[in-house]
């Protein structure tokens, strides 16, 4: 099977690397063009325009920052769907919004194509080492076909059911995330102000039911100093929006959520767009005239686990 990868950034050039490690014959295309040598260096075939790369593909992946940047490189002049042709298909891997999924979903099968869902979940760290996870939503043969793609992407692999139904989930489980980050920086507060051990409360914490894997990965970096968790302030902002705008579109009246999204969207004006997401905790250190740091502690987060095959779960 022959692929290409648009979208070589934090998350996209980790999932492509993964495929080119596992002698995948891959095609890519990116504006950055130092990523570009990279990966050519590396033995990746290099596209001129999206248009051209699915033309010579059979299975187009995208990876890309949001829902317009992706409708531009699907539906432009020499875009992704002019390059379409009977069983090629399509994998969205970008964590984007459910009905521009459809929309697109809709022309790609109009090129008797087949478009599928497929966001990814657990952090760079374990996009890096193909220990990921990936949820996939869409045509089961069309899944099953990509297999072996997959798990070497990522490590347990869930189909979700039909298009689009992979970015629901993906959402709320990146909504879930952002909410426990928040409240990471409340409980770091009292700890803190409490005078307790910060090294050990993170300990205690690890092994309660308090716990969350957003507590066992950022709080290292938080504790550190150097937030450096590999994903910034924007993307959380356009994530959590997501999940708020969905349930407005549900009629579904939620109470947490709005309040999530505003905390996110002021981290953003206080800190900028391009600062790494943990920060957000940041707000109430500022606010307490305190810091949440000791020693011991990673200023970047290394995945452990080695490499293993994915399957589905």
């Amino acid at each position: 099977m022959k692929i290409g990868f648009i979208g070589l950034g934090n998350v996209g050039g980790k999932l492509a690397s993964s495929l080119l490690r596992n002698k995948f014959d891959l095609t890519v295309r990116d504006l950055n063009q130092d990523i570009i040598k990279e990966f050519s260096n590396k033995g990746a075939n290099i596209a001129n325009s999206p248009k051209e790369l699915a033309e010579q593909v059979d299975l187009i992946i995208t990876c890309l920052p949001s829902p317009q940047i992706c409708a531009e490189v699907m539906e432009g002049e020499d875009g992704i769907i002019n390059g379409l042709s009977q069983n090629k298909i399509w994998l969205e891997m970008s964590t984007t919004d459910e009905s521009e999924i459809k929309r697109l979903g809709k022309k790609v099968s109009e090129k008797k194509a087949i478009p599928l869902d497929g966001p990814v979940s657990g952090g760079c760290h374990r996009a890096a080492t193909g220990n990921i996870a990936i949820f996939v939503g869409g045509d089961r043969q069309a899944f099953e076909k990509i297999l072996p793609a997959l798990t070497v992407m990522g490590r347990k692999i869930l189909h979700t059911g039909e298009l689009a139904s992979a970015t629901v989930l993906k959402v709320i489980t990146n909504y879930l995330a952002s909410t426990h980050l928040v409240a990471l920086g409340e409980a770091w507060t009292v700890a803190k102000k409490s005078n307790l051990d910060l090294a050990k409360v993170y300990k205690g914490i690890a092994v309660s039911s308090g716990n969350s894997f957003v507590h066992e990965t950022e709080s290292q970096v938080i504790l550190n100093g150097s937030y450096n968790i590999n994903f910034t302030m924007d993307l959380v902002v356009k994530d959590t929006s997501l999940f708020d705008n969905l349930a407005q579109k549900l009629n579904a009246p939620l109470e947490i959520s709005p309040l999530v999204v505003k905390i996110f969207k002021d981290g953003q004006k206080k800190y900028g767009s391009r600062a790494w997401s943990s920060m957000i905790v940041k707000r109430m250190e500022d606010l307490n005239n305190i810091e949440f740091r000791a020693d011991g502690f990673p200023e970047e987060l290394t995945d452990n686990e080695p490499e293993e095959k994915g399957y589905e779960i």
